[in-house]
């Protein structure tokens, strides 16, 4: 059973093919430091400190967070304010607003999203030059 503090009796779905792990909606603040193992977890909350996920981060549109966050996947529809570190994606939504450094492969930014900050994106040919680089540096230099 999910971790849950909501008001109304409609509970949130999870993405397809992720269990819901938990959820938060508004009046719940919490602070400090969360981690998750699988799953998604929703935030229609405040919330300030720390997330580590290894599955998916919901900001919902009436969540504010102020902390860093890590996770496979984040989405935003609220409002954050501090580094994001997503491994495969991050989503900020029509109405969403993100403010911190970004680091991410894919960043997507709906129509009416809002960034401000600086956004990171490796792509492997970039990791493939840094490994060569760093051998080359390893070499010794022959003269020809």
């Amino acid at each position: 059973m999910p971790l849950s503090f909501w008001k109304s009796r409609e509970k949130p779905e999870p993405l397809p093919g992720e269990d819901m792990v938990g959820y938060f909606e508004p009046s719940v603040v919490l602070e400090g430091k969360m981690s998750v193992t699988t799953g998604m977890i929703r935030l229609n909350s405040n919330f300030k400190g720390e997330i580590a996920s290894q599955g998916t981060v919901v900001i919902a549109d009436q969540g504010e967070v102020e902390a860093t966050v890590q996770a496979k996947v984040v989405s935003v529809a609220g409002k954050v304010r501090g580094n994001i570190h997503a491994e495969e994606r991050l989503e900020i939504k029509e109405h969403g607003v993100v403010l911190g450094e970004i680091y991410t492969r894919v960043l997507v930014v709906e129509p009416g999203g809002y960034f401000e900050g600086q956004c990171h994106m490796p792509t492997e040919a970039a990791g493939k030059q840094s490994a060569d680089d760093s051998s080359a540096k390893d070499q010794p230099h022959r003269p020809a």
